[in-house]
């Protein structure tokens, strides 16, 4: 019997609840009433899932065995509580970390509370459509040539538009010097699972691999799994950190939600993937007749289901795509950028939703020309990962330091030269444009102006009556460090 089949039983009972939580599962405000049903804490007969001994436990050791990983733990506070943890128990406090530069902020946000030094591998980028390329085993290997003393590697794969990395070599190489390979895999939770697909990185030779179940797979926002694998890493140091990032009070309904979600794909996922994949080549292959606007084709760095939408032979930015597929067909995607949109497909999706984006995408092809605004590169500006090939040079200050400094709020366009006391990013997908302690140079202070300008959620910078200022380091923090 599932846990979901248990709760909702359990929810039926005459058992009156004198514990936690105080809705104590009767019907209160708008939620609905199953799902408070199924609300509980850690009582009787459902295992605790920081020291699980009896149906979580069962739980954990069929997603293990799902994605091959020697132990699987359930995470409900997303991927970032698994990245938090993967980072602190692999990499001792004032370590050395070797990371790829378009890792997601919760990979900084490791790194700060270990202390962490940070070596960088930059991706390349795919000039055509301004996306990061996948890192490669050349980059790596070049990296842990150079530096001596890196105790683990972290890459991202798929990367949050879908390309693809070769972690089976990528874990060969970090292998040989004896640390541990972490594959932030949350956007991957549903490779393997049919013959198309990549293999999932557990299988590949990670040690540490990060899920997120709720991206790619039929599960609730906040759910994932943090896999490990071999002996590189040492299980209780994990199990204390996961108990540390972790909440002491996890949801019953959200761990529910996982395992309906790998029993779904793994019981029904003949039919579910058969379908997903025959929905999206057809797609796909309408979409490829389209004059103007420009779809990134499937291969085999690229992974199924994102859809990456270019309008950089159109007069139209990213942001105004995403806008008109919102007000005018109310299709609501992913995130936008200044040249591109990308929507997310997985195995819920209907009919109806491809047919309605198909549908959408091919009409505002036939109404947008090159013509229809005029624009030159700069005014397009460029994406925040052509900044990146140069921010190697730009540390002034250790991150974890920096972001501790005295800072003040400087005008953007004082802002050259300047050092860095925030993240900036863009939101979605959070991969920072400048991290606290980088250097501030002229095409940032354009990429920020630009993306504003596109009406881009921009994170991390301040809009006072007009002007847009920067937390910079202050000049007297900075001289005295």
């Amino acid at each position: 019997m599932s846990l979901a089949d248990l709760l909702k039983e359990y929810g039926k009972s005459d058992y009156y609840p004198l514990h936690m939580p105080g809705h104590k599962r009767r019907l209160s405000g708008e939620l609905p009433e199953e799902v408070v049903g199924m609300d509980i804490t850690e009582i009787d007969g459902f295992d605790n899932l920081h020291q699980a001994e009896g149906i979580l436990k069962e739980m954990q050791a069929y997603a293990s065995r799902l994605y091959g990983a020697d132990e699987t733990f359930y995470l409900v506070n997303g991927s970032t509580c698994g990245i938090l943890s993967a980072v602190s128990a692999a990499v001792s406090e004032g370590g050395h970390i070797l990371m790829a530069r378009n890792c997601h902020k919760s990979v900084y946000h490791a790194c700060y509370l270990r202390k962490l030094k940070i070596s960088y591998l930059y991706p390349q980028v795919m000039e055509s459509y301004d996306i990061c390329e996948p890192i490669t085993c050349e980059q790596v290997q070049h990296a842990l040539e150079q530096e001596k003393d890196i105790d683990a590697v972290l890459i991202v794969s798929p990367t949050y538009e879908g390309r693809i990395t070769d972690v089976n070599s990528i874990a060969r190489v970090v292998h040989e010097k004896g640390i541990p390979l972490i594959v932030d895999e949350a956007h991957g939770a549903h490779l393997g699972f049919w013959e198309g697909f990549e293999e999932n990185s557990c299988r590949q030779g990670a040690d540490l691999v990060i899920h997120s179940v709720h991206k790619t797979l039929p599960a609730m926002t906040q759910t994932a799994l943090l896999h490990v694998n071999g002996s590189l890493i040492d299980r209780n140091q994990l199990k204390r950190f996961l108990h540390i990032y972790q909440s002491s009070s996890p949801s019953y309904v959200l761990m529910a939600g996982i395992e309906n979600a790998l029993r779904q794909v793994d019981e029904k996922g003949k039919d579910l993937f058969g379908n997903f994949i025959h929905n999206w080549n057809r797609m796909c292959r309408d979409l490829s007749t389209m004059k103007n606007l420009c779809i990134l084709k499937p291969e085999k760095k690229q992974d199924i289901g994102k859809l990456l939408v270019s309008v950089k032979k159109t007069g139209l930015s990213g942001q105004q795509l995403y806008d008109m597929l919102l007000q005018e067909y109310h299709l609501q995607l992913e995130m936008a950028t200044s040249t591109y949109v990308l929507a997310m497909f997985t195995v819920s999706d209907s009919v109806e939703g491809y047919e309605r984006m198909t549908k959408a995408l091919l009409e505002i092809d036939k109404k947008v020309t090159q013509e229809d605004v005029g624009r030159s590169d700069d005014v397009l500006g460029k994406e925040a990962w052509h900044r990146v090939e140069f921010t190697e040079k730009h540390e002034s200050i250790s991150f974890y330091k920096a972001w501790d400094m005295e800072n003040e709020y400087c005008r953007l366009s004082l802002c050259q030269g300047r050092t860095a006391g925030e993240f900036i990013n863009l939101y979605p997908p959070g991969i920072p444009m400048i991290v606290p302690g980088e250097r501030i140079d002229q095409d940032l202070i354009c990429q920020i102006s630009d993306c504003l300008q596109k009406g881009l959620s921009v994170q991390g910078v301040r809009q006072v009556d007009g002007d847009i200022y920067l937390s910079v380091l202050s000049s007297q923090e900075i001289c005295g460090r």
